[in-house]
Order: structure tokens, then sequence, then C-alpha cells
């Protein structure tokens, strides 16, 4: 008992957790700050990766969109529904009726 007295009564030892409890908790550095800048580095160098790969994929869409002009008319019509003067387009919207409800009528 006395032994461990003298160990935890000397100052340099007090000295040196001391400076380690400042590392870990009070310094702007301290390791538990370090521990969620690299988990906020790791999500950020995801984001990263995934963002350049989208720019690859767009740019791929977009040379292929304006390479040809039958691709660019193919979009325009899919997406935009724009048709030729001499054209009439007819967009047909079928109306479904879940199938739960036509299940599920009030018995009379």
């Amino acid at each position: 008992m006395l032994q461990l007295k003298k160990w935890l009564v000397n100052k340099y030892i007090l000295a040196m957790a001391l400076f380690i409890a400042m590392l870990f908790f009070s310094d702007k550095n301290s390791v538990m700050d370090q521990v969620k800048l690299y988990s906020q580095y790791n999500k950020v160098k995801a984001e990263h990766i995934y963002y350049t790969s989208e720019i690859d994929r767009a740019k791929t869409a977009y040379n292929e969109l304006f390479s040809n002009d039958k691709n660019l008319e193919k979009f325009a019509r899919e997406k935009y529904l724009m048709k030729r003067d001499d054209e009439d387009v007819y967009v047909i919207i079928e109306d479904k009726k879940p199938i739960a409800d036509e299940q599920q009528q009030p018995a009379e």
C-alpha cells in the first residue's frame, strides 16, 4: 500500500497523468476530436468518389445525347413530349384502382 501511495504522489506521474488527460479532452487537437475528424474525412472521401462517378456518367450521357441528332430527337420526344408540326401526340393515362380497395367492399 505504501508503494502505491508513493507512485500516486510522485510529481512526475501526476504531471504525466495530467498531460495525458489534457491530450484526450481539453485541446482542440484532442484524440476525441481527431477521431471525429477522421470519420468525417472518410465520409467526405466516399462522397467525392460518388460524385466523381456521377460526373463521369453525366458526361458520357451528354456526349451520347449530343453526338447524334437522332439521339437528341429521341430524348426530346420521350422526356419533353415534343412533336413535329405535322404530328399529333396522344398521351394515354390509365386509371388504376388498387386491388386491395376492390376486394374490401362493404358487405350489404
